[in-house]
């Protein structure tokens, strides 16, 4: 594992400069809405997971955001960095690349007032208020979720006697299944009240147990159902026998979950004919008429046996659309993203404004795929419309996470203008401009990220 350039002592010594300093001695200003600040178009926010491994825990220690000005022309403007006041955590194995195998351990509310952070060493999560200048601002304390590794959060409008939205985070296991790691793993969704003040508050027998571990958790659009894509479905060690890549819940009028899941579906069943590696669906999107857009790790082999690296396959992207009683309609399963497996871990995506074409991010091949996309059905467009320094193939064993950049979350603008891509093993956050279906490098931003464990990014 790479060295952490960003120490806790660093952290605080920064933290002590951005509070105590005046607009005219920190890049951006401080947290008055002065200074530099009033010349940014938006924001990006980064989470570090922690400081440093914990030995003998899955604990990486205190948490923080770093917060970036948007500049128009698309790069960035360190603002600085906030403690999430809690821990982070490694539950991949400690290479450091995507140590909670998830998307959006940070989001965002859609009116961009909140930032919400999960804290999986402390098993907790932290809401954030976005101040005027884009700074930070805690809102009440962490909350507890009741489980071990919190690790993808979701938010959805729903205002209402001081209520602002409805929040469910995904926690990838419980206490009894925490030793068996990723094969045997069994997690839970939780869900908590966003108040008006941007604080959280529990929401009473929301609480669901899960037959998987999962990796990310999404509202639909119109806010009627919650999605949760699982990285073991089909797992030979996985006791409850799930091969549920995805599953659906209903949302409740009183913000619980409909008592068991009202549908499943996966692209690939354990044992298929055609020799295909089981999906580790990691990040995905419901977009447009409850299109459900599923990214897929092809690790886990046909039989179900854990991943190894001969055996990884080009990842994939596949589709389905929920129907009014919630059910799950395929659209088209397992399109590649590369071919002779120079396309595998297919773990993040995110659509262009137009909703016509979306980007996916491959770790360890360190490059974004282009896809094209009308009412649910996706073709591939270009393999590489982005690469950065990755591994080139499938024959590098396991020492490829020395030899890639690593490129894990990413999020494009609101203004649908630039694509921000978090290097996980580089500390790094590379800017794009977007360009209707391709990708035009802008520049990189570093320094104040550590070298690996981080996880997350929102731009605003």
């Amino acid at each position: 594992m790479k060295n952490l350039r960003l120490s806790l002592f660093t952290l605080l010594a920064v933290a002590f400069t951005y509070t105590s300093c005046k607009d005219d001695d920190f890049p951006g200003g401080g947290g008055d809405g002065g200074g530099d600040n009033d010349d940014f178009v938006g924001a990006v926010y980064a989470m570090t997971n922690g400081d440093g491994q914990v030995a003998g825990t899955n604990i990486q220690g205190p948490n923080t955001i770093i917060s970036y000005g948007r500049n128009a022309d698309g790069t960035l403007t360190p603002i600085g960095p906030v403690f999430t006041g809690g821990n982070g955590g490694d539950y991949d194995g400690g290479e450091g690349l995507d140590p909670l195998i998830s998307a959006y351990a940070l989001t965002k509310t859609d009116d961009n007032k909140n930032l919400l952070a999960v804290n999986a060493g402390s098993n907790t999560i932290t809401s954030f208020n976005i101040q005027d200048d884009f700074s930070l601002e805690q809102a009440g304390d962490p909350v507890a979720t009741g489980a071990v590794g919190p690790n993808s959060i979701a938010y959805s409008a729903r205002s209402a006697n001081g209520v602002k939205g409805i929040v469910y985070v995904s926690n990838i296991t419980r206490q009894e299944f925490l030793a068996g790691g990723e094969p045997e793993q069994q997690g839970t969704v939780t869900g908590f009240w966003l108040l008006e003040d941007g604080s959280l508050s529990a929401i009473a027998g929301s609480t669901r147990n899960l037959a998987n571990r999962p990796s990310a958790v999404q509202f639909s659009p119109d806010g009627n159902w919650l999605v949760v894509a699982s990285i073991n479905s089909g797992a030979a060690a996985l006791a409850s026998g799930s091969e549920d890549e995805i599953v659906v819940y209903a949302v409740n009028g009183d913000g619980t979950l409909s008592a068991n899941q009202v549908a499943a579906a996966t692209s690939t069943l354990r044992g298929n004919t055609e020799g295909r590696n089981l999906p580790s669906a990691i990040g995905f999107q419901i977009v447009g008429n409850n299109y459900v857009v599923v990214t897929e790790a092809r690790e886990f082999q046909p039989d179900g046996t854990p991943p190894a690296f001969p055996a990884l396959q080009d990842g994939s992207v596949s589709t389905w659309q929920i129907q009014g009683d919630g059910s799950l309609s395929p659209i088209t399963l397992d399109v590649r993203s590369g071919e002779g497996n120079t396309g595998r871990t297919a773990c993040w995506l995110d659509f262009t404004s137009d909703g016509n074409t979306f980007f996916v991010s491959n770790a360890i091949e360190a490059g974004l795929a282009s896809y094209s996309f009308d009412n649910g059905v996706v073709e591939l467009i270009d393999q590489t419309a982005a690469v950065g320094t990755g591994t080139g193939g499938a024959d590098n064993g396991p020492d490829a996470f020395a030899r890639t950049d690593g490129w894990i979350d990413m999020w494009i603008s609101d203004d649908g203008q630039f694509l921000y891509q978090l290097f996980g093993l580089d500390g790094t956050i590379g800017i794009y401009r977007v360009n209707g279906q391709s990708l035009e490098f802008i520049g990189e931003e570093s320094g104040n990220l550590p070298d690996t464990n981080t996880q997350g990014i929102v731009a605003i």
